[in-house]
């Protein structure tokens, strides 16, 4: 028995040293993921961005900017899209394959008709921040979102962010 005590000892530290480990990685990735979170803050200085590109450049050399998914309108989790006010995708910085397609008829996982509520919320008010539910395209999960949205000329520019 005596003779096994030294093999059960380093046993016990490899085992130690792995949880260790683990731990450390799986912090390492957590922070990593928060700092690519973007921040309501950074949400509403995009949209801005986006409009006062629109503004000094017109709406289709705004858009193919939007459209890159490499571009200034891109950082981690946050990117600029824009609707027509009839709920149609003009540029889309996360998957450009939207462009063209119908938004106003797409609910959340829970239902809400949350396009609308952009869209809706643009023509009466301006501006403002519209709460759903959407999938992370860094996470892959479901999560709760709020997206600012601003009207300019006669489009949506919309940037959200996950809570």
């Amino acid at each position: 028995m005596h003779k096994n005590s030294p093999k059960k000892g380093i046993r016990a530290m490899k085992k130690l040293f792995v949880v260790v480990l683990i731990s450390i990685l799986t912090v390492g990735v957590a922070v990593a993921y928060a700092a690519e979170k973007g921040t309501a803050k950074e949400a509403i200085a995009m949209v801005d961005k986006g409009v006062a590109y629109i503004n000094a450049n017109g709406k289709e050399k705004a858009f193919a900017a939007f459209n890159n998914p490499k571009g200034e309108f891109v950082k981690g989790d946050l990117y600029i899209y824009v609707l027509d006010l009839q709920g149609v995708c003009l540029a889309h910085g996360a998957n450009v394959k939207h462009v063209g397609k119908l938004f106003l008829n797409i609910p959340d996982p829970d239902g809400k008709m949350f396009f609308r509520e952009i869209v809706e919320l643009a023509k009466t008010k301006g501006s403002g921040w519209v709460d759903y539910k959407w999938t992370n395209p860094i996470s892959k999960k479901i999560e709760a979102k709020t997206t600012y949205c601003k009207k300019v000329k006669d489009v949506v520019v919309a940037c959200g962010v996950y809570k």
